[in-house]
């Protein structure tokens, strides 16, 4: 069986463009989450907050982030993706977090096969409804279980390519001194 996050190759065009592996689909309201021991999606839960995500949400396979999970990433593209669906996608910008206290990166990307995404090359380009909806979703979606998350503005593309070469290198170094892999529940 591959494993979604080891045994996927993130591309050859990294850290620009790269393969994502989506765990939540545009329009959903259910929090997935990859189980790190199967490589499979575990439900986490149902998001406590009339919300739902705004971009097709996954991750960047072969990263570790700074949270110790796959660096999380963000396609827009004009339709909702099922979930474990690999896609083609370009970095076009970096969101960062402050989550329950702990810096929590998120990639901003577009998916290169979609013809309503694909001219995009940095998050600035992007309708500024656009823009706002994914910023205002991550400052909203864990109010009501009573937890702040605090958002910063959308950075460049130049800003989101040291995250991503820094999580390809804490993964490779983790890799070859081996992932200590707890039994899910």
């Amino acid at each position: 069986m591959t494993h979604s996050w080891h045994d996927v190759s993130p591309g050859h065009r990294m850290p620009t463009e790269f393969c994502a592996v989506i765990e939540i689909p545009t329009g959903c309201s259910l929090k997935y989450e990859l189980d790190k021991q199967t490589g499979l999606l575990r439900m986490d839960r149902i998001l406590y907050s009339a919300v739902h995500y705004p971009a097709n949400y996954g991750f960047i396979p072969q990263t570790l982030a700074d949270d110790d999970d796959p660096l999380d990433v963000l396609v827009l593209c004009q339709e909702p993706v099922y979930p474990l669906t690999l896609i083609e996608a370009r970095v076009v910008g970096l969101m960062t977090m402050i989550d329950s206290g702990k810096l929590d990166h998120k990639i901003i990307a577009v998916a290169v096969n979609d013809p309503e995404y694909s001219s995009y090359r940095e998050a600035v380009d992007l309708p500024s409804h656009r823009r706002n909806m994914l910023r205002r979703f991550f400052q909203d979606y864990k109010q009501l279980e009573g937890k702040t998350v605090e958002v910063d503005e959308m950075q460049p593309t130049e800003m989101a390519i040291p995250v991503i070469e820094e999580a390809l290198q804490r993964y490779s170094e983790q890799r070859r001194r081996g992932f200590d892999v707890k039994p899910s529940s």
